[in-house]
């Protein structure tokens, strides 16, 4: 199957051990209450602790437990001057009305935070069809490929940005695209559906990369005409695209502006493919005019296409320090082109810390 990176471990989840901590924490506050109240002399209280509890438990935890945690707090004070009867006066009496006020109050913000954590699970069901409507699944099969994708985003709760990708088997070969779309937000989002659209309808019926490069160009020139704002006159699309001929060991390659893609052989060595001359990205076709010319390579049995955005080969450490793939995976084997990018994935993330600022989109494809 191809493989989608997920939200989930993205850049900066909570741990389990801080889940961990704040399952117990109205519980440590309400006996952390008990002890000082119980251990202190008359006059000092400890209802700042005993009502902190429900107010913990109003964003995380049910309307049941909130209830919980008041009840258990005010137990817990009458308790306490149970055992010492002399203390018990109107200042008591006070505490215990000042943890009821604040469990209501709990109660209700229980409401509130639900009622809008209900909104964003909608949201983001809404952006997760969005994004299999833009960017569908590839089958895990195409043509002799073993063929797996994966979209990190970097911002939280995001699901799809200006990243992109695409392949499709044609009379012409196993067709692939990895782009990145300049800026943000719904914006970004319309140009990826612009030249996904473009892509799949030019890959069928062009017989060259070449040919598919310009019908990209008219497409988003034709969509820069319908943009209002700043992004008429600046928005452009990094993109390589790729193809792997039917029954052919080689690959070729188009790049306009994008990140180099590379290949690991079976031996474990790793070769860039660069263009032979550099080229603008889509959507410049108004600052100069170059013909397109793509590049074959070999592609042996075994090896593995890597294609990608500069959320991977721009990651950068605390140091300032770019993560270099060419160097990470140089003398290294993977299992499968899913095994690669979840290792990729995963490096990123270690690498920048979990902070890391860019989308990343990646493509790979093996030879069996």
């Amino acid at each position: 199957m191809g493989q989608r990176g997920g939200r989930h471990g993205h850049y900066a989840p909570h741990t389990d051990g801080a889940r961990t901590f704040l399952a117990a924490l109205p519980v440590l506050l309400i006996v952390g209450g008990t002890i000082y109240e119980y251990f202190t002399p008359t006059g000092f209280y400890g209802a700042p602790l005993f009502s902190a509890a429900p107010l913990v438990a109003a964003p995380f935890f049910s309307l049941r437990a909130i209830v919980w945690a008041g009840a258990a707090s005010v137990v817990a004070i009458v308790l306490v001057h149970l055992r010492f009867p002399d203390s018990f006066r109107a200042e008591v009496v006070t505490e215990i009305v000042t943890v009821a006020t604040v469990t209501a109050l709990a109660c209700y913000i229980h409401g509130i935070v639900r009622g809008n954590m209900e909104q964003l699970a909608s949201a983001r069901e809404i952006a997760q069809a969005a994004q299999f409507a833009v960017l569908p699944e590839p089958a895990g099969r195409i043509a002799g490929l073993v063929v797996a994708v994966r979209y990190e985003a970097a911002q939280a709760d995001a699901f799809i940005g200006g990243d992109l990708y695409a392949v499709q088997d044609t009379p012409h070969g196993v067709r692939l695209i990895v782009g990145d779309v300049r800026g943000k937000g719904m914006g970004a989002v319309a140009a990826v559906a612009v030249v996904i659209g473009a892509f799949r309808e030019a890959a069928e019926q062009e017989n060259s990369l070449e040919a598919v490069a310009q019908r990209l160009e008219r497409a988003l020139a034709r969509e820069g005409v319908r943009r209002r704002g700043i992004d008429d006159f600046e928005g452009f699309t990094t993109a390589v695209l790729a193809e792997v001929p039917h029954g052919s060991d080689v690959v070729r390659v188009l790049n306009r502006g994008h990140p180099e893609p590379v290949i690991l052989l079976d031996d474990g060595s790793v070769r860039m493919l660069g263009p032979e001359e550099a080229a603008l990205p889509l959507g410049m076709s108004e600052l100069g005019a170059w013909p397109d010319r793509s590049t074959e390579s070999d592609f042996p049995a075994g090896a593995t296409l890597l294609l990608y955005t500069d959320g991977l080969s721009e990651a950068r450490d605390e140091h300032g320090v770019f993560y270099d793939p060419v160097a990470a995976l140089t003398g290294r084997r993977f299992g499968g082109p899913g095994e690669l990018l979840a290792t990729l994935a995963e490096e990123v993330r270690d690498h920048t810390g979990g902070g890391a600022s860019d989308d990343m989109a990646l493509l790979a494809v093996r030879r069996v």
